[in-house]
């Protein structure tokens, strides 16, 4: 690591603000414990050994958004390696679904708690197969506060928390009735947001009852809106990514490829007419959410209270895509006698796109249920709690007849009787586009029961230090199944990237955890935990962390453990699956000379390895410095080392040693055409193993200031910045490049005066090389993506002690991302098209 830069940071973070925000230390005594993600054991206040970030309720207000996906991708710690409905659409495996990643690792790091407990998975998976935690399901109006633990944590929470924990804690003792309702929408392209939400409740000292229903719903934004950034052909800039399945189309003659005589010059490259289908897809897709939570506690006796939580979730979504695209795979032949075949001779139809038929449409729905019932307690200083989960997530996708799903078979049928057209980029007649038209189901569905008990107390004390102990059992069953249509299992559909996938087992574990004080000033967590999985066996994983305040106003902490991430039931239990990734068929162009450049390819994917769980080492060394009652400022160096990955086969790698042989069973081709030694490629065939590897470091840096300025008010500073000095997978440095930019920053202005509030915030995404430096690429010379630095603004006014009005904009300047000559001419994966939004919302209590 590069410590000389790390000091560089921290010295211009206090030189930039002078001093920063956070409440003055008070003395232990008399607080109340309590307990804090990272943890099994109450402490006396939040500054212990591990760094967790906490977003308050009024903090989650003051950014304005009205969904969990939208304030969490813009953390300096959260913003690399999650995927989000922007973009998340057409061929996506997870359309509608959101996950959040710290440090880069990928949602299946982060582990996502909801009061503390893991929830059922996604029931369809990202990426094929990474499970995931649909935070679409938590909605924003339910939750006091959200926990995020920038630090290992399987010793204490199991599977996945390898680069940290989100714990997203409810509202409940609620008492009374606040109902919100907020509107919002872009002044560029048409793009809006409606929210609504109530929150009722009753109770006492013995008992409450808190409910929330929470709607939201977004109209969707097209590509078609978003000018230069909606399309894939801008010959201008240097990007051309058309596909390769056009409208009209390209076919084999006489064993020659040959572009329909219909297509442009323009759109001709390598014999093969392109298609640009970036402005039939959307930038954000249509959303509709509504869900309901029930929180209730009843005190039983002195020692016991039982306490429920239940929570339904409705979601609906829909992405869109270009026309179904064809290729040599779909089998579609034309023969000589059909009425319109110009080449008066069999034709093979290689590349060809249903446009007639109308771009794609899929319609997703899902639904959670999650139920929590326990009893917890205090018997003679010893905190308890024993507990049963329940939870479900249920996934629909469909197309229907008229949203622009074919059958080949059907096609084919219409070809042969010469009453489909598919030459000179013809629009055939609705009667017969929807004969050739089907609907299509896939289905999707996962479950989790879990036991829990943990107690937790003083065990005993040494020279008036007392030593503290938590343990508990977990008892958890887990199942998933993904089933496509069986139209694309027979290989009749084509356009989309469907999952097969069916695993079920359960887990035992066990774990303790001790706080020791050695002093007063200097205490030491030990803990541990034992896993043991039904389907690849147990781990052990221990954490020691270490907190030292040599000064009342100053401390130092640091960290260190081992984690694991147990294969997703998506991996262990996959089927035959596909995915559509761009390869360039070198071979070919170097023996032959047929140069078509990055094109589509079919993938098929299956899981017959037995896969081990992927293990973990982390460290984190920070300091707490509380350098006045108005100023605080933390520093934490972290790293993270992620071995024995499962990862599937990179396919340039597959590429580069089977699909230069014609005769290859993984990467299969058709046969030559006449004068060709290798033939157009079919399929290529690949695995999920542990094989991957990938280590990161960096450094995080929060300050905060208070000025208080008597008559006008109060202005607090703050700021929360994430240095990244090195990201590696496989050996291969990403810091700085493709989707990971060194610097994330955030700062925060809030001034209040009385009953009126204002607050500016400041996203900052720093510069990045616009791909990653790959073997085959070295000598290539990479484009910079610009940074980038957005603006938002809220104000707020009470007025009176019900009611409270709220206006803001986020984007205040409507920047645009920056530009790249890639792509759709941005990077999705990291910046916004969104544009600036305008919103208001009303909040009244009674």
């Amino acid at each position: 690591m590069n410590i000389r830069k790390y000091s560089l940071i921290s010295l211009s973070v206090v030189l930039a603000l002078g001093s920063s925000v956070s409440l003055a230390q008070e003395s232990d005594e008399g607080l109340e414990r309590i307990q804090v993600t990272g943890s099994n054991i109450k402490r006396n206040d939040l500054e212990g050994a591990a760094p967790v970030q906490v977003i308050g309720r009024e903090d989650i207000d003051r950014t304005g958004f009205t969904n969990l996906q939208q304030l969490l991708e813009t953390l300096p710690a959260a913003g690399t390696g999650t995927f989000s409905t922007q973009g998340n659409n057409q061929d996506s495996t997870a359309n509608g679904g959101a996950a959040i990643s710290l440090r880069g690792f990928g949602a299946d790091a982060t582990l996502v708690l909801i009061n503390g407990r893991r929830v059922a998975s996604s029931a369809f998976a990202e990426g094929i197969v990474n499970s995931f935690v649909d935070i679409n399901n938590i909605p924003v109006a339910a939750i006091e506060r959200i926990e995020i633990l920038k630090d290992g944590a399987s010793a204490v929470y199991g599977s996945d928390a390898v680069a940290g924990v989100v714990n997203v804690i409810l509202r409940k003792n609620f008492e009374g009735t606040e109902v919100s309702l907020g509107f919002g929408g872009t002044t560029g392209p048409s793009y809006e947001e409606t929210s609504f939400s109530l929150l009722w409740g009753t109770g006492n000292e013995e008992s409450n009852a808190t409910v929330i229903l929470d709607y939201f719903k977004n109209t969707p934004l097209m590509r078609d809106e978003v000018g230069i950034y909606g399309t894939v052909y801008q010959p201008e800039n240097g990007i051309d990514g058309r596909s390769s399945s056009g409208f009209p189309g390209t076919f084999i003659v006489d064993g020659v490829l040959t572009p329909d005589a219909a297509c442009p010059d323009e759109n001709i490259v390598n014999s093969t007419c392109r298609y640009d289908y970036g402005p039939a897809g959307a930038v954000l897709p249509v959303a509709e959410r509504i869900g309901v939570m029930l929180q209730a506690n009843q005190m039983l006796s002195d020692y016991a209270e039982g306490y429920i939580e239940m929570s339904a979730q409705h979601n609906t979504s829909m992405a869109f895509g270009a026309a179904t695209p064809l290729g040599r795979t779909a089998g579609l032949t034309v023969s000589a006698e059909h009425p319109d075949n110009p080449y008066g001779t069999d034709v093979i139809i290689n590349n060809y796109r249903t446009v007639d038929a109308g771009g794609r449409v899929w319609n997703i729905e899902s639904d959670t249920l999650r139920l929590v019932a326990g009893i917890r307690g205090t018997i003679k200083n010893w905190d308890y709690d024993v507990s049963a989960q329940k939870g479900r997530s249920k996934s629909l996708q469909t197309g229907g007849i008229g949203d622009g799903w074919i059958r080949v078979d059907y096609l084919q049928r219409e070809i042969d009787a010469g009453n489909y057209n598919p030459f000179g980029g013809t629009y055939n007649d609705p009667d017969v586009v929807a004969d050739i038209s089907t609907s299509l189901v896939r289905q999707g569905e996962s479950h989790m029961t879990s036991f829990n008990a943990n107690i937790a107390g003083d065990v005993f004390t040494i020279s008036d230090m007392t030593v503290q102990m938590a343990a508990g059992a977990e008892y958890r069953e887990e199942d998933a199944s993904d089933k496509p249509d069986e139209q694309f299992e027979r290989g009749l559909i084509f356009g989309t990237e469907a999952i097969s996938a069916q695993a079920s087992r359960d887990i035992t574990a066990a774990y303790i955890e001790f706080l020791v004080p050695f002093t007063d000033t200097f205490d030491v967590t030990l803990a541990g935990r034992y896993d043991d999985y039904s389907d690849f066996g147990s781990t052990t994983n221990p954490q020691v962390s270490f907190s030292w305040r040599p000064l009342d106003n100053f401390s130092l902490r640091a960290s260190w453990g081992q984690g694991f991430r147990a294969p997703s039931l998506a991996q262990i239990g996959l089927g035959p699956s596909q995915d559509s990734p761009l390869v360039d068929d070198f071979y070919r162009c170097e023996s032959d000379g047929v140069c078509e450049g990055e094109r589509e390819r079919s993938v098929i994917y299956t899981s017959d390895a037995v896969l081990q769980p992927e293990e973990s080492t982390t460290w984190n060394i920070g300091v707490v410095w509380q350098v006045t009652e108005a100023f605080d400022f933390t520093a934490d160096l972290w790293s993270i080392e992620q071995d024995n990955k499962i990862d599937q086969n990179p396919v340039e790698n597959i590429y580069a040693a089977e699909c230069g042989d014609q005769n290859s069973t993984i990467c299969q081709r058709f046969d030559p055409l006449p004068g060709e030694t290798l033939g157009q490629i079919d399929k290529i065939y690949n695995v999920y193993v542990n094989l991957s590897s990938q280590e990161a470091s960096g450094l995080d840096v929060t300050a905060g200031y208070l000025f208080k300025l008597d008559e006008l008010g109060m202005l607090k500073f703050g700021v929360d910045w994430s240095y990244i000095d090195s990201f590696e997978k496989d050996g291969i440095e990403y810091a700085g490049e493709l989707n990971y930019p060194e610097h994330r920053g955030r700062i925060t202005a809030d001034w209040t005066l009385d009953d009126y509030g204002v607050t500016a915030i400041i996203q900052y995404i720093g510069e990045f090389e616009s791909y990653q430096a790959l073997s085959v690429m070295e000598e290539s010379e990479a484009d910079m993506v610009d940074s980038h630095t957005l603006v938002s603004l809220q104000g707020h006014y009470n007025m009176n002690d019900n009611t409270k009005f709220t206006l803001g904009a986020t984007n205040l300047f409507d920047t645009d991302p920056p530009f790249t000559a890639r792509g759709y001419g941005y990077v999705a994966e990291t910046h916004s098209l969104r544009g600036r939004f305008i919103y208001g919302s009303i909040k009244y209590k009674f």
